[in-house]
């Protein structure tokens, strides 16, 4: 892992794909969502506040195909679909490592009165799925899909990617988990980043890989690579997906063990990495699928699951 204090000392892996090329000026993706009426930031403020919205009409539809894409894809790795819950205990959470500092904290939404936490990922409820249980060596690697909407306070982030749906509060997003054995965690890291990088490519939306430096990985992780999407209205490559390797940290916690192959119990090493952030894949499709009508054409791997291959301008509300 490159040492560094911050993103700077990150380094660019790869690049994926071709970045294009526009006859016209491109628009960022709230432009562009507004025009088609599939994206309404405005009349959400007016019901929960800032750094909310709408996803209306086609952009709905869309989400829905993402979904069934990347579970189909992942079906096929023998990954286990769930839908977890969206709160859990402050001990689960702790476990997964994510309130242990005050600027942890500060990013959780939490019920006093029932003392739960929302989750900010499906990691950290799916982390806990199997806390204080035994797998048989054959049981591993086990996988696991999952699908929930997220909730992030984004403390400190004030200022930042407020435009749009780029950073926002409640999120849908698609994860990948997995529980392995510690001899082999490093080989499902790179299988976890090599699919990552099969949902984006089947989308066909150039991107880089990234791995991140000591000083801007989240403290549970020993190794991170990152996934970045070219967004044309930004001019840019933004965080779409992220794969970390928590070897021991989270399982030591949460007690979660196998039984080697000399009948001895240790503890697995625990892995996640994100299948699709709804929102952010919906903008960088938005974006890189842009026409000069201002229509949007629908990736080819989604038409089968949308009924449409375009998303023409709505006049009505």
């Amino acid at each position: 892992v490159p040492v560094g204090s911050d993103e700077s000392a990150n380094v660019v892996l790869r690049k994926v794909g071709k970045i294009p090329s526009f006859i016209f000026t491109p628009k960022d993706h709230l432009e562009i969502g507004e025009a088609l009426n599939i994206i309404d930031v405005k009349r959400a403020a007016k019901l929960s506040g800032s750094r909310f919205s709408y996803l209306k009409r086609e952009a709905a539809v869309i989400e829905f195909a993402l979904i069934q894409l990347a579970f189909s894809m992942a079906l096929k790795e023998k990954f286990i679909p769930v839908i977890p819950p969206v709160l859990i205990k402050p001990e689960i959470m702790k476990g997964m490592g994510y309130i242990d500092t005050k600027e942890d904290l500060a990013e959780r939404y939490y019920l006093e009165k029932d003392q739960l936490f929302l989750v900010g990922s499906s990691e950290q409820s799916i982390g806990g799925l199997h806390s204080d249980e035994i797998f048989e060596k054959e049981e591993l690697p086990s996988r696991v899909i999952a699908f929930s909407t997220c909730f992030r306070e984004e403390a400190g982030s004030y200022g930042k990617d407020t435009k749009g749906i780029l950073r926002v509060h409640q999120f849908d997003k698609i994860e990948l988990f997995s529980f392995c054995n510690p001899e082999k965690s490093k080989q499902e890291h790179d299988f976890l980043v090599s699919f990552e990088e099969k949902l984006w490519q089947a989308l066909k939306i150039p991107y880089q890989v990234v791995q991140l430096s000591t000083g801007d990985m989240s403290r549970p992780s020993s190794k991170t690579i990152d996934i970045e999407a070219w967004l044309p209205g930004q001019s840019s490559y933004r965080e779409v997906s992220s794969a970390s390797n928590t070897t021991d940290y989270q399982s030591r916690r949460l007690n979660i063990k196998y039984r080697n192959k000399e009948g001895k119990l240790d503890f697995v090493h625990t892995l996640n990495a994100t299948g699709f952030p709804i929102g952010r894949t919906i903008i960088a499709i938005l974006e890189n699928y842009q026409q000069k009508d201002g229509s949007m054409k629908v990736p080819k791997i989604l038409q089968k699951y949308t009924g449409f291959k375009v998303i023409k301008v709505h006049p009505v509300k």
